[in-house]
């Protein structure tokens, strides 16, 4: 008997825990999963955006606008997360998995990290002053930069 045939490939499995990874987010406008990986697939750390620990998700904001009190000065992106939730060592050679492309703060840690290669989803941003400052930094540290291409490959889960 032939092995199967339709298995999910390497991107499309790493890619989907990170799409997972995002359902967990309570951010009510973006959210974005990321999954480290690595040189020899293993799945490494995992996370998403929302608040730091011990920060609850009812007290802090989940605004966008103002000057005051959003959610930008209290949420852990994605991949942050992801790094800062490894236990295990260094994540040199590794790479990760995002559903949005990294701001510029993701990017320096993700440099810092040893984390040599970024396969993201959607790139939203790519216009920002942020997203350009990141794909510089990222490529002058030479990080492989690479857009996932989805399959449309249906998956269905039943909790």
């Amino acid at each position: 008997m032939a092995k199967r045939s339709n298995y999910i490939s390497w991107d499309e499995y790493f890619m989907g825990v990170a799409m997972l990874a995002s359902e967990r987010s309570k951010d009510p406008n973006t959210q974005v999963g990321a999954c480290i990986v690595s040189e020899d697939n293993k799945i490494l750390s995992i996370g998403y955006n929302g608040m730091p620990l011990g920060c609850s998700d009812d007290e802090f904001s989940w605004e966008r606008d103002g000057q005051e009190d959003t959610k930008y000065f209290y949420t852990v992106h994605s991949e942050l997360n992801a790094i800062l939730n490894y236990r295990g060592g260094s994540l040199e050679g590794s790479k990760i998995y995002v559903t949005l492309f990294p701001c510029n703060e993701c990017a320096k840690a993700i440099i810092q990290s040893g984390i040599k290669e970024v396969i993201y989803w959607k790139d939203f941003y790519k216009d920002t002053p942020e997203v350009k400052s990141s794909k510089r930094m990222l490529t002058t540290a030479g990080v492989e930069l690479t857009l996932y291409r989805p399959t449309n490959r249906t998956i269905t889960l039943t909790v």
